[in-house]
């Protein structure tokens, strides 16, 4: 009970004063699967690009953090192939950062963030790690190419 009304409240305000290029909404009006849309940052290699994620959330939100996972590709070191991504926020403690007192508004606009500032320390995919260290250039080109590609309405 506790979940479905703080569930609905998180997605009465992400509806009402959704933060800056994010929306969120219920998967076919089931409250444990939604869908968020992530706007690609201004003078990021994902400007203009238009990025799909699922968010599923575990019976013990808020306790547990949601699964959140891209469902466009993109190209970004701590994002795998399968949309999966390496971000603390998302794990329990002692590895992660999660804390009840977070809410999906928050991890959407930490996800928002990684996307313009990648953690090539911390990656998924070592070879795009690597490129975003040492050619950074190539990396940018690369995730501009996807972008178009992929994230493109």
């Amino acid at each position: 009970m506790q979940r479905a009304s703080r569930l609905k409240r998180e997605l009465s305000l992400l509806t009402t004063e959704p933060p800056p290029g994010i929306t969120c909404w219920q998967n076919e009006n089931q409250l444990d699967d939604l869908r968020a849309q992530i706007l690609g940052g201004a003078d990021t290699p994902y400007e203009k690009g238009i990025f799909n994620l699922e968010i599923l959330v575990p019976e013990r939100y808020p306790f547990e953090p949601p699964k959140i996972r891209f469902l466009t590709p993109i190209y970004h070191p701590n994002i795998d192939s399968a949309g999966r991504i390496c971000l603390d926020v998302l794990k329990l403690p002692p590895k992660g950062a999660w804390r009840p007192s977070l809410n999906i508004s928050t991890l959407l606009t930490s996800i928002q963030l990684l996307m313009a500032e990648p953690n090539p320390d911390d990656p998924l995919m070592a070879d795009i790690s690597s490129e975003y260290k040492y050619n950074k250039q190539l990396f940018l080109l690369n995730a501009k190419e996807w972008t178009e590609k992929y994230a493109s309405q």
